[in-house]
């Protein structure tokens, strides 16, 4: 059987969501019509750790239909959809996910789609490189490179390469202009609202918002919290970040402080101990903890397992602790990124734009096989601006265009008062 999922009768469900996303999601459409020809992909054998959402599963018929033989694994144990995920293994995708994961049955997953020895790889948090690097190198020599979709990848993939570990080369994905300002700052932002609505169903407007990060992620959530009449307190290690915060309007102080006040609490920062022990003793009763960072490991969730004295599933992905004293806080999806795990994750309009720089960067690695150095390497500005292009005409906008004048104008020194 060349695939695992939770249960294949609910197929029809998830390709009713598939169809849905196609139609909000353009650019990806456009795609598949511009290269229908050569189909690229033809005779390659892509391994795949992305989210299995709706937008996900365009992103897989989209490859398939490029020519690619596809084999997929989830990113992170809450975040599949078990619809999704059916639907894909009824369309002979090999495909091993499920909602509710344990870390070993998440690792067995990503073994199976690296042993379909795959000549492209394709990751959400690198953990498929990392796997590959650590556990399964004699498939290394296959592989002609891969793409990374997220913040924290680029970051252990950057610390693979100056640590002159990384066999093959990446495309940074997160760092297209027309990914990471549009799905981490709008994405973001609305599922991580989103998630915390439908996991907690309680009201935003009036309380007291902290988040923790003001990179992409944190400012797309702030905004949409303060756009729901909350007050918004941002935490940060960085001095810069801190000052455009609070240019932006939002109250900054440290985390110790912040946990007095407030009600609700998002991470975004990509970095571990977040919320720790010595914050807990300090929290607002009832106050409600989530993250939205790749991994679980900026809420401190051992050590709130380790010191409540009552634990209690109130809702799905609510769970309340009760602490010494009396005291109770919530945690959100485990501490997983409650945008996917109570929610749907981004939605399908911005996912077309960082789905379509996959394809692009796909292309790419494959028109320079053999050329390219093991290290990770930068979206074009080319690419940036055509994947913008294209979203902007499946939008009905035309813009302005450089007169010769006005490009020689802005290209030239001569020029003065």
């Amino acid at each position: 059987m060349e695939y695992k999922v939770k249960d294949i009768k609910l197929a029809k469900e998830g390709k009713k969501l598939i169809e849905r996303a196609e139609e909000e999601m353009p650019v990806m459409m456009m795609l598949r019509k511009e290269f229908e020809k050569d189909r690229f992909l033809k005779g390659y054998k892509i391994a795949g750790a992305i989210h299995v959402t709706k937008e996900t599963a365009v992103l897989i018929r989209t490859l398939k239909y490029l020519g690619a033989d596809v084999a997929w694994s989830g990113c992170n144990p809450l975040s599949t959809n078990d619809k999704i995920a059916a639907a894909l293994a009824e369309e002979g995708i090999k495909i091993y996910a499920w909602r509710g994961v344990s870390s070993e049955e998440y690792y067995w997953c990503i073994d199976q789609i690296i042993k379909t020895n795959p000549n492209l790889t394709m990751d959400d948090g690198c953990d498929v490189v990392v796997t590959l690097h650590k556990k399964h190198p004699e498939f290394i020599s296959n592989i002609i490179g891969g793409t990374e979709e997220t913040t924290t990848g680029i970051h252990r993939l950057r610390s693979m390469e100056n640590d002159g570990k990384l066999k093959y080369p990446i495309m940074a994905v997160n760092n297209a202009e027309t990914k990471w300002d549009f799905d981490n700052v709008y994405g973001t932002g609305q599922g991580t609202i989103d998630g915390i609505q439908r996991a907690t169903s309680t009201l935003i407007t009036g309380k007291t918002f902290v988040v923790a990060g003001y990179g992409h992620c944190g400012k797309g959530v702030a905004k949409r919290a303060r756009g729901l009449d909350a007050e918004v307190i941002i935490t940060e290690v960085n001095p810069i970040q801190a000052l455009k915060a609070r240019m932006d309007g939002y109250r900054v102080m440290p985390m110790i402080e912040a946990v007095k006040v407030g009600d609700i609490f998002v991470t975004a920062t990509g970095c571990n101990d977040i919320i720790t022990e010595q914050h807990f003793k300090h929290l607002k009763n009832g106050a409600m903890l989530s993250n939205t960072g790749h991994f679980n490991v900026e809420v401190d969730y051992a050590a709130l397992e380790k010191i409540a004295t009552k634990k209690e599933e109130v809702r799905p992905n609510m769970v309340r602790y009760t602490l010494p004293g009396g005291k109770y806080v919530y945690l959100l999806a485990e501490g997983r990124l409650v945008n996917l795990s109570a929610a749907e994750g981004h939605p399908s309009e911005v996912m077309d734009l960082s789905f379509s720089n996959q394809i692009l960067c796909l292309k790419h690695l494959v028109e320079n096989k053999g050329k390219l150095k093991n290290k990770v390497y930068e979206i074009s500005p080319e690419q940036d601006q055509k994947v913008a292009n294209m979203k902007l005409e499946s939008m009905g906008i035309k813009i302005d265009k450089l007169t010769e004048e006005q490009e020689k104008y802005i290209n030239s020194y001569e020029e003065g008062t």
